[in-house]
């Protein structure tokens, strides 16, 4: 398979099948897609439709039942367990609707985490930049504050600033606004679009909500297991849509 310079995430042809017989549930059926560097791309669909089967196997959590699927040029589904655990370690970020935070550290040490774990010390260079995402986030003046003394938006940022801080090849976001009031929300997205567009990061958000998945610059949309659209920035109505017309089959 020949893949692009610049692709981060790529799916060819894959697929997943669960159970046997009767019971077999197709999750995924030749899905193939790339995304390259740099883009913030939602992933859409009607529930049932194979948006978490499609982030599961995109971290290495899950193999696909045929097909090939390549993280930061590394074909994960060949790889050992111990070898995903470190291309999730360095090359892949994550971003959850519920945080995720360890209640015992402070943001600056959640922050850090991803460096600790790696067993890494930090650069001079590699501390200003981190100190420059942590004020950028809006965070400068909460480093000391564990994750109870935050609101939900706050802690939603230190959860993509630990994210972002190592620089990892992708960020796979899923639902990270499913837990937020509006107003937060906004904020979040608006973020996640930021670190794309100025800072080159590559973002994948699984999302049910139209408004969320317009903050993109690229929306996919599985339905039945298959990739079922492939679209430039979108609005929200026009998202919703489109959802609505897979819902009532008549897209």
């Amino acid at each position: 398979m020949s893949t692009a310079p610049e692709a981060v995430v790529s799916f060819d042809s894959v697929s997943k099948v669960y159970g046997t017989g009767a019971g077999t549930v197709c999750a995924l059926d030749e899905v193939s897609v790339v995304v390259p560097r740099g883009g913030f791309t939602a992933v859409m669909g009607p529930s049932g439709s194979g948006k978490s089967t499609f982030m599961n196997i995109a971290a290495g959590l899950d193999d696909p039942s045929s097909g090939e699927v390549l993280v930061a040029g590394q074909a994960m589904h060949l790889l050992d367990d111990r070898a995903r655990t470190l291309i999730r370690r360095e090359r892949v970020g994550f971003v959850f609707q519920s945080f995720n935070l360890v209640p015992t550290l402070d943001v600056r040490e959640n922050v850090l985490l991803p460096f600790e774990l790696a067993g890494r010390r930090l650069a001079t260079e590699e501390a200003e930049r981190i100190d420059h995402l942590l004020d950028v986030l809006g965070l400068a003046e909460r480093l000391a504050h564990r994750p109870a003394e935050l609101s939900g938006g706050q802690q939603q940022r230190v959860a993509i600033a630990r994210a972002l801080a190592p620089r990892p090849a992708v960020v796979l976001a899923d639902e990270p606004t499913g837990n937020l009031d509006t107003r937060s929300s906004r904020e979040v997205l608006g973020l996640l679009r930021a670190a794309a567009r100025e800072y080159g990061q590559t973002i994948v958000m699984v999302s049910h909500d139209p408004v969320a998945a317009s903050y993109a610059d690229r929306v996919l949309v599985l339905a039945d297991g298959r990739l079922a659209g492939d679209h430039e920035a979108m609005s929200p109505q026009q998202i919703a849509d489109l959802l609505i017309g897979f819902e009532e089959g008549v897209a």
